[in-house]
C-alpha cells in the first residue's frame, strides 16, 4: 500500500446517547471515549448535535469538560445546524470552548431552516423564525463574529459603567475562524464551501446528482467541485466519514450484535430516499476486508481526512473496541501514523 492512500488525519464521530433514566451516563461515557481515543493516538473526535432527541444539543458545553480530560485530540462538531442557533451566542460558546481546549475546536456547521413543525418552531424559536434568513450568509455571519469582526462602536468610558464593553464578541479565540467546516452533501454546497474557504465535511449520507448512484463517485465529484471553487486549493481540506464495524477480536456477543446491526441497516443503502438521498453501506468485516473496501472508494481517495462513524446503538465497550481496531490495525494498514499515542 502506498502512502498516497493514507489519511492526513484519522478520527471518529460520536452521537452522545442520552438515557432519560440515567442522563449523565452518556456524558460520562463520552468523556471516557475521548480520553481513550487520545490515548490511542487518534487525531480528532466529533460530536453530533441533536435537538428534541435523546442526544446532545450543546456540544460546546461538553467540550469544556473534554478539555479538562484530554490535552491533544481535536474536538469537532458534526454538525451544528446553525438554523437552530443564534450565531452571536454560538460564537461566544465556541470561543469559550476553544480557549479552554487550547485551540482544539473544529467547528462543523450546516445551515437550513428549523425542521420541526410550525407549531413546535413557534415554541422553540418564537414566531420570528419565520422571517429569518437560513441561507449561507448565516454561516458567514457566524465566521465573522468568531473572527472578531467589529459589532459596534464603543464609546469612551465616562466612569459610569461600560468599562467592560467591547466592540467584538468575547471571548475571542484567535485561529478558530480558520477551523470552520461546512457539513454538506451536494455540489451546490460543495461549491459554496470552497468559495468561502471553509473545510468540506461529508458524512455517510449524501445527495445523488446527474444520475450517479455510486456513493464514492458522488462524493468525489463534490470534493472536486469544492477544490475547484476554493481560492487556495492547496489549502483546501475535505473529510469523508463511513461506518466501520470491524469483527476481529470480538466476543461472540459482539460479533452477533455487529452482524445483526449491519444486516438491519443494509437495505436502506440499496435505494434512493426521496428524490436524491443516498446512504453509504456500512463496512463490516476483518481488517483486510475493510481496508480493501476503503481504498477502493473514490470519495476516500479524493479526501484528506477520514472519520469513523460510531453506531449510536452500541455501548462504551463496543465503541472502544471499534476505535482500538481502527487505531491499531485499520489506520496503520492505510498508512496512517498515530498522533501523540502513548
Amino acid at each position: 500500500m502506498t502512502s498516497s492512500t493514507a489519511p492526513r488525519q484519522l478520527g471518529f464521530i460520536h452521537l452522545v446517547p442520552i438515557d432519560p433514566e440515567d442522563p449523565t451516563r452518556g456524558l460520562a461515557d463520552t468523556i471516557e471515549l475521548f480520553r481513550f481515543a487520545e490515548e490511542l493516538g487518534l487525531d480528532s473526535g466529533w460530536l453530533r448535535s441533536r435537538h428534541l432527541q435523546r442526544g446532545l444539543g450543546s456540544p460546546a458545553v461538553l467540550f469544556g469538560a473534554l478539555a479538562q480530560h484530554t490535552t491533544r485530540i481535536g474536538l469537532g462538531t458534526a454538525v451544528i445546524p446553525v438554523g437552530n442557533e443564534n450565531p452571536f451566542r454560538l460564537a461566544e460558546d465556541l470561543g469559550t470552548a476553544d480557549l479552554l481546549s487550547n485551540g482544539r475546536v473544529l467547528a462543523g456547521v450546516s445551515v437550513h431552516a428549523p425542521g420541526f413543525s410550525d407549531e413546535v418552531n413557534d415554541i422553540v424559536f418564537d414566531a420570528g423564525w419565520r422571517s429569518e434568513d437560513y441561507g449561507y450568509g448565516r454561516i458567514e455571519r457566524l465566521r465573522d463574529l468568531i473572527a472578531g469582526e467589529t459589532v459596534r462602536e464603543v464609546a469612551p468610558y465616562n466612569g459610569i459603567g461600560g468599562d467592560l464593553d467591547t466592540a467584538r464578541v468575547e471571548p475571542h479565540s484567535p485561529g478558530l475562524a480558520q477551523r470552520i467546516w461546512y457539513g454538506g452533501g451536494s455540489l451546490r454546497s460543495a461549491e459554496w464551501a470552497g468559495q468561502a474557504g471553509l473545510g468540506w465535511l461529508m458524512s455517510n449520507i449524501s445527495s445523488t446528482e446527474n444520475g450517479v448512484l455510486d456513493f464514492g463517485l458522488v462524493q468525489k465529484a463534490q470534493i472536486d467541485t469544492y477544490r475547484a471553487a476554493h481560492p487556495h486549493p492547496e489549502n483546501s481540506r475535505a473529510i469523508v466519514a463511513r461506518v466501520l464495524v470491524p469483527t476481529e477480536d470480538t466476543t461472540p456477543a459482539q460479533r452477533e450484535l455487529y452482524t445483526a446491526h449491519v444486516a438491519g441497516r443494509t437495505p436502506r443503502t440499496l435505494k434512493v430516499h426521496g428524490e436524491r438521498t443516498i446512504i453509504a453501506p456500512d463496512l463490516l468485516g476483518a481488517t483486510d476486508e475493510i481496508v480493501e473496501r476503503i481504498v477502493a472508494d473514490p470519495g476516500y481517495l479524493a479526501a484528506d481526512d477520514f472519520l469513523v462513524e460510531l453506531p449510536f446503538e452500541f455501548g462504551l465497550d463496543e465503541w472502544k473496541h471499534i476505535l482500538h481496531q481502527v487505531a491499531t490495525k485499520i489506520g496503520p494498514a492505510l498508512g496512517w501514523t498515530p498522533g501523540g499515542a502513548a
